[in-house]
């Protein structure tokens, strides 16, 4: 498989830089990344990045790995990963510790609660989101009016807020839309929050600082496949209702 990969990279890829390429990400975060029945991760994510490696002539594989370890694991050289596709704002700070692609997803952030519970934002004292997010840096720094409970997936936080432990959830908007089919009793409430210190700067996909020819690389898939409409289908896919 490797002599095939390479003769084919030398046979007349446009991208000197193309390899196996191994992305991480945190597989419970639908529409972005799940886990199927057959325990392989599908998603938005899976697939851009695939159709990425396709226009690279590189082969991809993908990892799970906790989300607040991401970057960390990208800084130390750990996790057995070359980068990191899983829903990840670009931040100032983050974009301090590690490189990023061009964006690949505009992305908001929004509140959620239990339908005719909550009706506006200030009844609520209680607000969960998922640890080592961008969503949680907000609550910690700008919403302290609320008691905070850090969850590792969405879905736990979930379970509490239907059992009352929590008021509402803070979430990227699409991820929170998409729990709505299996907990109809669910529904947004207040506005969506749009501050550019943490949200609607896109997202990236993560990579060490170093790998300058990977974030090329990755740059040049990314264009190839929104000029060539596969984005669009990929996007029509999983994110429109």
């Amino acid at each position: 498989m490797k002599k095939l990969l390479l003769a084919t990279l030398l046979a007349g890829s446009t991208f000197a830089n193309a390899q196996d390429i191994t992305f991480a990400m945190e597989p419970s975060y639908p529409p972005f990344e799940s886990t199927n029945e057959k325990g392989e991760i599908i998603g938005f994510d899976v697939e851009i990045a695939n159709a990425i490696c396709k226009e690279l002539n590189a082969t991809c594989h993908f990892k799970a790995q906790a989300f607040d370890a991401l970057i960390p694991s990208l800084i130390k050289g750990r996790g057995g990963f070359d980068a990191a596709i899983s829903a990840i704002d670009i931040t100032e700070a983050r974009a301090k510790q590690v490189a990023f692609s061009a964006p690949y997803y505009e992305s908001s952030a929004s509140f959620i609660s239990v339908k005719d519970k909550i009706s506006d934002l200030t009844q609520a004292k209680k607000v969960g989101v998922q640890n080592g997010t961008t969503y949680q840096q907000y609550i910690n720094a700008e919403a302290k009016q609320y008691a905070t409970s850090s969850y590792a997936s969405l879905q736990d936080a979930v379970l509490d807020l239907k059992n009352g432990r929590i008021d509402i959830i803070f979430g990227d908007t699409d991820v929170l839309r998409e729990m709505f089919d299996k907990n109809p009793e669910l529904s947004f409430v207040g506005e969506r929050v749009t501050d550019k210190r943490y949200f609607n700067n896109g997202l990236g996909i993560a990579v060490k600082k170093s790998n300058t020819a990977l974030v090329e690389d990755l740059n040049k898939g990314l264009a190839a496949i929104k000029a060539n409409g596969e984005y669009q289908k990929i996007y029509d896919k999983w994110m429109t209702k």
